[in-house]
This record gives structure tokens, sequence and C-alpha cells, in this order.
């Protein structure tokens, strides 16, 4: 196994002020779209991506690896959702073994009226404190770490 690469003091502050930052920054994001729109992160999410989607639909499977869920659980959040009347499952067209999930007209209406709030939202706690030229760091940083998180799959 070899011996532990320990992280040095700058790693350290680094890492630590990320994890900080992230859990702090996820929470008041999820705090704010609950409280304003009754949405979780997870489910604001979802609605994105099927709002952005052709048709305004998805694969299960496609959906679950875009918004990085497991399929049972988007499977649950799904049906929540569904309940709500925001999403509907469809049988695929084009194969009847797959199921695609379908942003409603309820379901856009919430999202387009949850949208302005939660981007300035994450304008104010994120955007705007953090200087270009590091906005642009982090996002080079981060597709790297998805990129490497993608290849031990």
């Amino acid at each position: 196994m070899g011996e532990t690469r320990w992280l040095d003091a700058v790693q350290q502050r680094a890492w630590r002020s990320y994890i900080d930052g992230s859990m702090r920054l996820a929470e008041m994001l999820e705090r704010d779209l609950k409280a304003r729109h009754g949405l979780s992160m997870a489910e604001y999410e979802i609605l994105v991506r099927l709002a952005e989607a052709p048709g305004r639909r998805l694969r299960m499977a496609s959906l679950a690896a875009s918004v990085s869920q497991s399929r049972s659980r988007l499977s649950h959040t799904v049906r929540r959702l569904e309940a709500a009347g925001l999403v509907a499952r469809e049988a695929c067209g084009t194969d009847r073994r797959g199921v695609e999930c379908v942003l409603t007209e309820r379901g856009f209406g919430l999202l387009r009226e949850a949208a302005p709030g939660h981007v300035e939202t994450v304008r104010e706690l994120f955007v705007d404190v953090v200087a270009p030229e590091d906005l642009e760091a982090i996002g080079r940083a981060f597709r790297a770490v998805g990129e490497r998180i993608d290849a031990l799959r």
C-alpha cells in the first residue's frame, strides 16, 4: 500500500477551507430553496436537467448519471416530484424496457419561479465573492476532479 502522503500545511488549509465552505454553501442553498419553494437541491437539480433536455425528458439512467445520484436514490426523489405533479414517468418510446422522466408544465413553472432567486443566492454566496480568475480555476479544478472520479468508476 505504501507510505501515506500526508498533506502539507498549505494543502491542509486549502482542503479544510474547501470542506468548510462547500458544506456551508450547500446548506445555505438547500435552506433557501426549501424556504422559498419547498424544493431540495437534489429535486431542483433534477428539474434543471429535465428542463435542459430535448423534449424536457430523459431516461432515468441518463438522469441518474447527470445528477450524480444512484438509480435507487433518484427513483425515490422522482417519486416525490411525481407525487407533487412536477414530473411524470413514461415508458420510453424507443425501448419498452426503458423509463423516461418528463418535466410537467407544473414542474417547469415551479422551476421558472425558483431559478431567479436560486441564481441570485449562488451569485451572492459564491460567484460575486470569488475573483473571476479564481472562479475559472475552480471550474478547471473540479472538472479535473470529476474526470478523475469518472475514470475510477
